[in-house]
C-alpha cells in the first residue's frame, strides 16, 4: 500500500480517498516541498482517525461544503482547532513533572566506619545531602577487609566503591566527588575525603589515639568550620552516638536498612471487617457459587486498604460469620473467596486441624498450590512449625505435588556457642533441629490404626522424605519441585533471605517462619530483619501470603509465659 501525502496545514485531517492515491515519486514529493511557502509549524496534532465530523471538516478545505455535526466535547475541541493554528504559542503544552527541590539547606554527614561496613552502598542512601569521610574510617576499612566474614565483603565493597568515585574522569578530591557519577542518578550530592588535618580540640578525659574519638573530634571540627551549616554524625555504635550527644554533637542511626520503624505496624495479613459491614454494602455485593467456595464482589472505601491474598473476616454476634480471602483487586472492587475450613476433622491435614481462625488462614495458605511463598509469624507455641510440617508431609507423601521436604534454619545460638560438632552436614544440624523432631513425634502420633510396626514404618517413611540442610552451603542451588522450611527466619539478614528465596526453581514451595520478639542474631532488630523485610516486600503479590499467628496453642504454662516474661 502507498504512503498518504503529508498532511498540507496543522492539525488537519487525512481524507478518506488520500489512502488509496497512488504512490508519489520522490522528485515530485521535492519540487512540492519546495513550491509550499515554508515548513511545518510543529508536527499536526494527533485527532481519531476515520471520524465523520473531522473528515467533513478536511473536505471543506477542499471547497465541498458540509453540515456543521452536533456540538458535541471532541467537535468543539476541532472547532478550536483553525483558531489556534496561526498562534503556536496558544497551543497547550503538556506540563512536565518537575521534581521537587529539596527544602531547607542540605547537611553534611560524617559516616562512622561501621555504617559502611553495614551497608556498602549506604553512600547512596542520602539524596542531596553531602558526606564526609575521615581518613580513620580509611584506615579502618584496610584492616578489616581480609576475611570470609560478611563485615570482610561489605569492607572490599565499600572499598571498590569509593574507588570507583574516585577514578572519575576530572574528579577533584579537594572539591567533592558527585555521588551521582558512577550511575545513581537519584543521589544529588557530592563525597568529600579529610584531605587536610583539622583543628580537633577534645576533653582530656579521651583518648586521642582511638578511632572513634578521633571521629569525635574530625565532627567537631566541621561543625565549627560549616557553621552555620548542620554537621551530623551517622554511626550504629550506641556509645559513639551518646558520646557525640555528650560533646553537644548531632548523632544519628542509620536507618536506612530498617523496613519499618515500629513493629507494630508489620503487616498482619488478615483484616477484620467493620461491624457494620452487611448494612453499608449488602445491596451492591455481587455473589457467585464456584465449586464449594462462594465468590463476593465489593467496593468502597475499604477496597484500596486491601491486598491480594489478605484474609478478611467478619463475626458479630447473631449474624453468619465470614472468612473469605482477596483474590482480585480492580480498580475500586474487590473479589472475596471463602476458604476452606480446617477446623473440621474431615478436612485434617496429616491429622493436624486449625485450632483458631488464623490457624485456618496459614494451612489455606500452605495447602494452596498456586501460593508459591508463606510467611509465618507469631509468639512462641502458636503453631508454626507444626502446621508447615503437617501441610509439607501431606502434599508430599498423600497429593505426591512435591518430591521432598528441605528443612534449615538459622544457626544462631541462645547462649555461648558450645563449639565445633562432629560428623555430616545433617549431623551437624542435629543439634538444632531439635524442633522438628518433637514436632515429627507429635504428627507420627495422629495416626492411632496403624498400630506400633505401621507407626514405625510411617516415621521410618517421613524420615525418607526429609532432608536437613545447612544455609551455609546454599548458595548456587536449586531446588526443583521441593518443599523448603526456613525455620527461625527472623535471626536471618535481608540478603540471607534474599538468598535463600532466590533458590527456588520451578515447582517449588518455600514458608518462613521465626519470631520477631526471639532475635539472637547481633545488631539486628524487628525493623531490620530478613523476616520482616520477606513480609513487607512480598505484600500483595498474587503468588505469595502472609499471616500471623495470635494464639498460643502449646499450653496454659506456655501462653502465660510468653505474655508475662
Amino acid at each position: 500500500m502507498p504512503l498518504p501525502p503529508a498532511p498540507s496545514k496543522r492539525a488537519a485531517l487525512l481524507n478518506r480517498s488520500a489512502f488509496e492515491a497512488p504512490a508519489i515519486v520522490k522528485t515530485a514529493r521535492k519540487a512540492r516541498s519546495e513550491s509550499q511557502p515554508g515548513p511545518l509549524a510543529e508536527k499536526p496534532q494527533a485527532l481519531d482517525l476515520f471520524d465523520p465530523g473531522a473528515a467533513a471538516g478536511a473536505g471543506a478545505q477542499d471547497g465541498v461544503t458540509t453540515a456543521p455535526a452536533a456540538a458535541s466535547p471532541r467537535h468543539k475541541a476541532r472547532q478550536i482547532a483553525p483558531a489556534v493554528a496561526g498562534n503556536p504559542s496558544a497551543l497547550p503544552r503538556p506540563s512536565a513533572a518537575k521534581p521537587k527541590k529539596p527544602q531547607g539547606p542540605t547537611k553534611l554527614f560524617v559516616l562512622d566506619t561501621n555504617v559502611l561496613m553495614h551497608d556498602p552502598m549506604s553512600l547512596f542512601r542520602f539524596e542531596e545531602h553531602d558526606i564526609f569521610l575521615p581518613m580513620i574510617v580509611l584506615e579502618e576499612l584496610d584492616s578489616n577487609k581480609k576475611g570470609m566474614t560478611e563485615v570482610a565483603r561489605n569492607a572490599r565493597q565499600a572499598s571498590r566503591t569509593l574507588d570507583a568515585l574516585a577514578g572519575v574522569q576530572g574528579a577533584d578530591m579537594s572539591k567533592g566527588l558527585p555521588l551521582d557519577s558512577t550511575g545513581h542518578r537519584d543521589v544529588g550530592g557530592k563525597l568529600f575525603f579529610q584531605t587536610q588535618p583539622l583543628d580537633m580540640s577534645l576533653p582530656i578525659s579521651l583518648p586521642q589515639g582511638k578511632a572513634d574519638n578521633q571521629i569525635l573530634g574530625v565532627v567537631q571540627a566541621l561543625r565549627q568550620q560549616q557553621s552555620p551549616r548542620e554537621v551530623v554524625l551517622v554511626s550504629k555504635d550506641i556509645n559513639m552516638r551518646v558520646k557525640a550527644r555528650a560533646l553537644g554533637l548531632a548523632a544519628e542511626d542509620y536507618q536506612n536498612d530498617k523496613t519499618l520503624e515500629d513493629g507494630d505496624l508489620l503487616y498482619a495479613g488478615s483484616l477484620a471487617l467493620p461491624p457494620d459491614f452487611w448494612i453499608r454494602h449488602g445491596k451492591t455485593v455481587e455473589s457467585w457459587q464456584s465449586g464449594s467456595h462462594t465468590f463476593y464482589r465489593i467496593s468502597g472505601p475499604i477496597v484500596p486498604s486491601l491486598h491480594i491474598n489478605q484474609f478478611v473476616y467478619f463475626e458479630a454476634p447473631g449474624e453468619p460469620s465470614l472468612y473469605a480471602r482477596v483474590t482480585e483487586i480492580r480498580g475500586k472492587t474487590a473479589v472475596l473467596k471463602t476458604l476452606k475450613e480446617f477446623n473440621h476433622l474431615k478436612n485434617a491435614v496429616w491429622g493436624v486441624t486449625a485450632r483458631n481462625r488464623e490457624q485456618n488462614f496459614a494451612l489455606n495458605l500452605l495447602m494452596d498450590p498456586e501460593i508459591d511463598f508463606v510467611t509465618l509469624t507469631g509468639t512462641a507455641g502458636t503453631g508454626k512449625t507444626l502446621l508447615a510440617l503437617a501441610s509439607g508431609l501431606t502434599q508430599v507423601l498423600d497429593d505426591r505435588r512435591y518430591s521432598e521436604i528441605i528443612v534449615t534454619r538459622a544457626t544462631v545460638s541462645v547462649g555461648e556457642d558450645i563449639g565445633f560438632l562432629p560428623g555430616t552436614e545433617e549431623e551437624k544440624m542435629g543439634p538444632w533441629m531439635g524442633a522438628l523432631d518433637d514436632n515429627l513425634e507429635v504428627l507420627g502420633k495422629t495416626e492411632t490404626s496403624a498400630g506400633e510396626w505401621g507407626r514405625a514404618a510411617t516415621n521410618e517413611l517421613i524420615r525418607s522424605k526429609i532432608k536437613i540442610k545447612s544455609m551455609n552451603f546454599m548458595r548456587g542451588r536449586t531446588f526443583l519441585n521441593k518443599y523448603v522450611v526456613i525455620d527461625e527466619a527472623q535471626n536471618l539478614t535481608p540478603k540471607q533471605m534474599k538468598t535463600l528465596i532466590t533458590r527456588a526453581g520451578p515447582g517449588t514451595k518455600i514458608i518462613c517462619m521465626g519470631n520477631l520478639a526471639q532475635i539472637d542474631t547481633p545488631y539486628l532488630t524487628e525493623g531490620s530483619s530478613g523476616l520482616t523485610f520477606a513480609v513487607d516486600k512480598f505484600k500483595g503479590w498474587p503468588h505469595g501470603g502472609h499471616i500471623t499467628l495470635a494464639r498460643g496453642e502449646r499450653s496454659r504454662l506456655a501462653d502465660f509465659a510468653s505474655e508475662a516474661l
